[in-house]
């Protein structure tokens, strides 16, 4: 079995949090010695998926909160969003979720919409679990290298 660090935090489900997570997530990034690019890409789509959570999952008068767990591997690191709050294990919560497909039905997730296209679009693997509430586990890989067979060159990510 594989060793990792893990880390929680629970955030109050309002817009003015969004900072709090995205300096948390940057520190722990740049510990990890993940590049400038790949750091800005886990803020942008650690964002969305928290403004998502913020803007669907609760309705106005509500208190609700968001739980993020952070997955600290030697290789990579997977960051969970879920709108349920309480705390959750990092296991149990990918036993049971899937890939997230662009075909999947909208109508299916409150987070909706064009913030997880971004978020498929930044991230190496995203899966989605819809069941009670919406928990988005998000992964990127340090050092990713992508090979394209465009014009005999190499692009890295």
């Amino acid at each position: 079995m594989e060793t990792f660090d893990f880390i929680e935090m629970k955030v109050p489900a309002k817009a003015e949090y969004v900072g709090v997570v995205r300096l948390s997530i940057s520190g722990i990034a740049n510990r990890m010695g993940f590049s400038y690019e790949d750091i800005e890409d886990l803020k942008v789509a650690v964002s969305e998926a928290i403004t998502n959570a913020v803007t669907h999952a609760y309705r106005e008068n509500e208190n609700g909160e968001i739980t993020l767990g952070f997955g600290v591997y030697e290789d990579r690191l997977e960051v969970m969003v879920a709108d349920h709050g309480g705390s959750f294990n990092l296991n149990e919560v990918k036993a049971d979720i899937g890939p997230y497909k662009d075909d999947s039905s909208i109508d299916n997730l409150r987070a909706g919409g064009f913030g997880l296209h971004l978020i498929n679009a930044l991230m190496d693997k995203v899966e989605i679990n819809n069941n009670s509430g919406v928990v988005v586990l998000m992964t990127k890989y340090r050092d990713g290298i992508e090979v394209a067979f465009d014009e005999d060159r190499v692009s890295t990510k």
